[in-house]
């Protein structure tokens, strides 16, 4: 795991420039650094490496190719790479390799197939940079799922790219103006989505996207889509089929060997255990290809309604692996807080940010690479709202939208009140309820669903000058047949490269440890496709299919339980030890004098919440990650 970045510009590459973009993001890449410039072109490479393959200097970056035409800098893993050097050495390539790092391996596929086929046979988390001399054209990829980040684009008269935005505010030239509908995005999805950045003209490479860049970085050609997740949704949905023994088979042999692949590094391993599913099945797999016992590592709360340590202690006991657990205080996990801003480097505001950083930080402590349970929700529908959501858009889709909205209205208005049963005591279906009773005047079902995952689903009329613009989430032509198929593929699209993944890599980046998601394996991504939506939510729960292969390895009366999340008491510690902090940032004052939010709708959020009336906690976490990454940008 590693940190790009660099620069083509009209001025002649300056290395020391390129070398600070690098040093802003040393945690990515900790243990070596290096910059390639060409003076006659203006392009400049720079790279901080986190060695993982091959620790010696056969795996410095960035890499020239022996014909001196392209010169990479790269991010991630390829867990197929020997296999790929298998087929050069079968199609005759003769290459003589320095070292057995899987940048050498990408650079001669590179080579020999070119951009295109060879993204096709990568199997691997990557960002990566390639330099083609001959053509003049920079080349900037990403894998196919998004686990690894790449911001590019031109900034006054310079061409920029790195790993982090941090790396680009680093140049010398830089001017960085917030974009206002990126943060009516942010606001609305508490994460500023692809292809956006919160800065103005600076993009996100879409996952599973090449783009090439050519005329002295000056013209950005539309990135190209390498492998088409709508085209392979709708392909799977309408060849699945299969018995729940055939595919449980199929599923367990295709899981083995992703975790497997991801098993295969130089320096120590571990894996994260939550005790849910999506770990659990991770770890099991791990421990039965381990000869030892797996370093798996949780943290746990006082709070009881937050903890989940005891299982994963339990599941841990039962697999047999050395287990490592860690009981965070409130004060501790509060005291990560102020390194929310340089950890994420833009705003993003889930607040399992906090449990995924300590996780991180704690097997770091042990471990360089650590194996995650992330994807199982995205691709078995493992969320309530792929389990609950469609039965209630096809009954409430039957009414007028008139009658909807009045509904709506009336199930918000009850909300406020208190008139529904049992609210009071449990405060998670207040919020479920709020959110559904705005998703209820939704013109469609892909509407429904994302009035379901907002927050401020008025965020335009929150941000000053701000308005909605079209996401890859209205983009997307709805072709499958059911409303939890499309809520699952713009899970994929959206949440899972946006939220989740983004979560993981500034978490464990920030602490110099590489983490790897097996479950999205894009083999695995495929299978899912094809694996009917029947095997996946069965007797009212998700992810049936995938607990059948757990079940191989634990018994279900050690995982049959509610889903809790990873989630932390964050609207009580802003009605307690937060207050002040909090008060201070969404102080009506301040909020006019930044200007870029209408004070009135915030304050009376945070009014609301103080007094009890309702839970904004998501929302003000929302408006309180940007005010702290703006006093610290």
């Amino acid at each position: 795991m590693c940190g790009i970045a660099g620069f083509w510009g009209r001025a002649s590459a300056d290395g020391e420039i390129a070398e600070r973009m690098a040093a802003r993001i040393t945690r990515r890449g900790p243990d070596d650094a290096g910059v390639w410039t060409d003076a006659n072109a203006g392009v400049a490479l720079a790279h901080r490496r986190l060695s993982i393959q091959d620790l010696s200097p056969a795996g410095h970056q960035p890499m020239r190719s022996p014909c001196g035409r392209y010169t990479l800098v790269y991010n991630g893993e390829i867990y197929n790479h020997l296999d790929l050097r298998a087929e050069l050495a079968a199609e005759g390539g003769a290459f003589d390799w320095r070292g057995h790092s899987d940048t050498e391996t990408l650079l001669a596929a590179l080579r020999h197939w070119g951009v295109a086929e060879t993204l096709a046979r990568l199997n691997g988390m990557f960002a990566f940079a390639l330099w083609d001399a001959r053509e003049a054209t920079l080349f900037l990829a990403r894998d196919r799922m998004g686990e690894k980040p790449l911001y590019y684009g031109r900034n006054g008269d310079t061409f920029l790219f790195g790993s982090e935005l941090k790396a680009l505010t680093a140049h010398p030239r830089w001017q960085g103006e917030i974009d206002r509908d990126a943060l009516a995005l942010y606001l609305r999805y508490n994460h500023v989505p692809v292809p956006h950045s919160i800065y103005r003209g600076i993009a996100k490479l879409p996952p599973a996207h090449v783009v090439a860049i050519r005329d002295g970085g000056r013209s950005i050609g539309e990135p190209q889509c390498y492998w088409d997740l709508p085209r392979i949704a709708e392909a799977g949905v309408a060849r699945a089929g299969g018995t729940a023994d055939e595919l449980t088979d199929e599923l367990d042999g295709l899981l083995r060997d992703a975790v497997g692949r991801r098993m295969a590094t130089d320096v120590p391993l571990g894996a994260f255990l939550s005790g849910g599913y999506d770990s659990s099945t991770v770890v099991a797999q791990m421990q039965a290809q381990s000869e030892r016992p797996v370093k798996t590592f949780s943290i746990g709360f006082h709070e009881p309604g937050y903890n989940e340590a005891e299982h994963a202690k339990a599941v841990a006991r039962h697999l047999g692996t050395d287990h490592t657990e860690f009981y965070v205080s409130a004060d501790e996990a509060r005291s990560v807080i102020p390194h929310l801003p340089t950890i994420y480097d833009e705003p993003f505001a889930d607040s399992s940010q906090i449990p995924t950083y300590l996780v991180s930080r704690l097997a770091r402590q042990h471990v360089t690479v650590s194996l995650s349970g992330d994807g199982g929700d995205e691709l078995f529908a493992g969320y309530n709202r792929h389990v609950v959501g469609p039965g209630v858009w096809a009954r409430v889709s039957r009414l007028p939208p008139g009658l909807r909205r009045f509904f709506g209205r009336l199930l918000d208005l009850l909300t406020r009140l208190g008139g529904v049963p049992n609210i009071g005591r449990v405060p998670q279906l207040r919020d479920k309820l709020e959110k559904l009773s705005r998703a209820m005047a939704a013109a469609d079902g892909p509407g429904f669903y994302r009035d379901l995952v907002s927050h401020w689903a008025d965020a335009d009329e929150v941000v000053i000058g701000g308005g909605f613009d079209r996401t890859v989430l209205h983009r997307t032509a709805m072709a499958l047949p059911g409303l939890r198929e499309q809520m699952l593929l713009m899970d994929m699209l959206g949440y899972l490269p946006d939220d989740i993944l983004t979560k993981v890599d500034r978490a464990s980046m920030a602490v110099s440890l590489e983490a790897r998601v097996p479950l999205l394996d894009h083999r695995l991504v495929e299978f899912a496709w094809r694996v009917p939506t029947a095997y996946k939510v069965r007797h009212g729960q998700g992810k049936w299919l995938l607990r059948q292969v757990l079940y191989r390895y634990v018994p279900p009366a050690l995982m049959d339980r509610p889903k809790m999340g990873f989630a932390l008491p964050v609207g009580d510690w802003l009605r307690g030890s937060l207050r002040d902090w909090a008060e201070e940032l969404l102080d009506a004052s301040r909020l006019r004098q930044q200007g870029f939010f209408h004070p009135e709708p915030i304050r009376r959020a945070w009014t609301e919440h103080l007094a009890g009336k309702r839970n904004h906690s998501e929302r003000l976490w929302g408006v309180l990650m940007f005010q702290a990454w703006l006093e610290a940008a």
